[in-house]
């Protein structure tokens, strides 16, 4: 019987070391055309991404020295990207990123880890500045890559006879199975001018329609159907792994003056983004003003004059890479604003801004001379107005003068138009409404407290974003006229 058995395991095992050695896998299913599901799946993409409004992001892009990498958000509902910028190519742009259409705006941290995190959900409150890309810099293309990865109507029908569209071979991503499909690609960037700060936040009234159209403008080197150049495929190609609902999680390509790129999708995290005050804050559902909201707007200027004035701190994003700072005081009794304005482009200069019944008068000094302290957070102007070549125009003129002007004139006649309510908030620990008023080429947001006190007045600038006056109510010293030229004596006076 022991003999037996140990004949019966001997021959066992040799016949599985037997079958082991002879073994082979399956081989892969060679490379095909798409069929026509999986042609629809690829061609409904771009629409899956707007459907589900978000997804985290991680990109590569470049390689070695040019190498960037960014990880955050993108918000195809909004057209909003909101990254951390790292890697040995970040440049200016390492730091926090914020994107809403074709305003973009950076929080740069040239002492940041060269590795990105994810950034913090609530954005930092300071420091952001609106920034201007180099033309031929490798961060545009991939933003609009990544901008111009939804739309609202399907591609053309990738599967196409003809087409050079190819399933490669199933793969395994953290959301699930995939197939790993070849095709042209399918992105293209929002068309030039057809998005704003002021259209692509849900703060604002105009919210809702910021979703890039199929017939935008294409990514650079694309045809007219979006096939074109871009892959890491020397057919060129670009590589989606799609899953069977049409959501895309990994995309590699090649982008002119790039190089490679790897963009890396997480389905699942998808919060709501915050945009920055200069692209209009956290979103909103506006409304029109309940009875209580009205009255306190209605009232709001016989209760500035009965406050007084008001200490004022000026962030004025008003061009695509001119930044302002300022600091000062506004009278609503005597109807004046004084305050020192920084350039964070010029930082050893300051502009001395006063606005009185004689109109607005500008001096540009030395930051010594004109209140000190740092562009970033200007100290405020000398109560003395110093002697020098004051220039008095008697119109706002730029966005800062017509900012400084409704504020001053709030103290006089109240919010003209018709007013919307966009969300509330808090500023300086105070719960307020923010109200928006005028048309979409001078929009105002009052920020008003409970108590009927104006905190903030924001002001839509001419470069789509948005510039905020906060004010903390305060004493007003006494702001002296600025000193005006000498009258030139008459020919033949004696």
């Amino acid at each position: 019987m022991l003999l037996l058995l140990g004949l019966t395991a001997v021959t066992s095992a040799t016949a599985l070391v037997l079958g082991l050695l002879s073994w082979a896998p399956d081989p892969p299913e060679p490379a095909r055309p798409l069929t026509l599901a999986e042609g629809e799946r690829l061609a409904a993409l771009r629409v899956t991404n707007l459907r589900d409004l978000r997804a985290g992001v991680r990109v590569t892009a470049g390689v070695d020295a040019t190498r960037i990498e960014l990880v955050g958000w993108v918000d195809w509902s909004r057209s909003l990207l909101y990254l951390d910028v790292g890697g040995p190519g970040a440049g200016a742009e390492r730091g926090l990123l914020q994107r809403a259409g074709s305003v973009l705006v950076i929080r740069p941290d040239p002492a940041a880890v060269p590795t990105p995190a994810a950034p913090p959900l609530v954005p930092p409150a300071d420091r952001w500045r609106l920034h201007r890309l180099t033309p031929g810099a490798s961060l545009v293309p991939v933003l609009d890559l990544l901008l111009g990865l939804a739309a609202d109507r399907p591609d053309a029908d990738p599967a196409a006879p003809g087409s050079a569209a190819r399933w490669i071979a199933r793969d395994t991503m953290a959301g699930g199975p995939v197939d790993l499909l070849q095709a042209p690609l399918l992105a293209r960037t929002p068309a030039a001018g057809s998005t704003t700060a002021g259209s692509t936040t849900a703060g604002s009234t105009t919210a809702g329609s910021t979703a890039t159209s199929s017939t935008a403008a294409q990514v650079p080197g694309t045809g007219p159907t979006g096939s074109g150049s871009a892959s890491t495929e020397a057919d060129g190609q670009t590589r989606y792994w799609l899953d069977q609902d049409a959501r895309l999680h990994k995309l590699v390509t090649r982008l002119p003056g790039v190089g490679p790129v790897t963009v890396t999708l997480h389905r699942a995290d998808r919060p709501t983004l915050r945009p920055v005050d200069a692209l209009g804050g956290r979103p909103g559902l506006p409304r029109a003003l309940t009875d209580a909201e009205q009255r306190r707007l209605d009232r709001l200027p016989a209760r500035l004059r009965a406050q007084g004035g008001a200490a004022v701190t000026l962030t004025a994003p008003t061009g695509t890479d001119t930044n302002l700072r300022g600091a000062g005081w506004l009278s609503w009794t005597t109807r004046t604003a004084y305050l020192s304005v920084a350039d964070l482009g010029v930082p050893d200069r300051r502009t001395l801004l006063r606005r009185d019944a004689a109109g607005l008068a500008r001096a540009d000094l030395p930051a010594a001379a004109g209140g000190g302290g740092t562009a970033e957070a200007p100290g405020r102007p000398p109560l003395a107005p110093p002697a020098g070549p004051w220039r008095v125009s008697r119109s706002v003129g730029d966005d800062v003068g017509r900012l400084v002007d409704a504020a001053v004139a709030a103290g006089s006649v109240g919010p003209r138009g018709a007013a919307v309510r966009i969300r509330e908030d808090v500023t300086a620990g105070r719960t307020v409404d923010v109200v928006e008023v005028g048309p979409a080429g001078a929009r105002l947001r009052y920020w008003v407290d409970r108590d009927g006190s104006l905190r903030r007045l924001e002001l839509h600038t001419s470069g789509n974003a948005w510039a905020q006056l906060d004010l903390q109510p305060a004493a007003v010293p006494r702001l002296a006229p600025v000193p005006r030229p000498a009258a030139k004596p008459r020919a033949g006076a004696r």
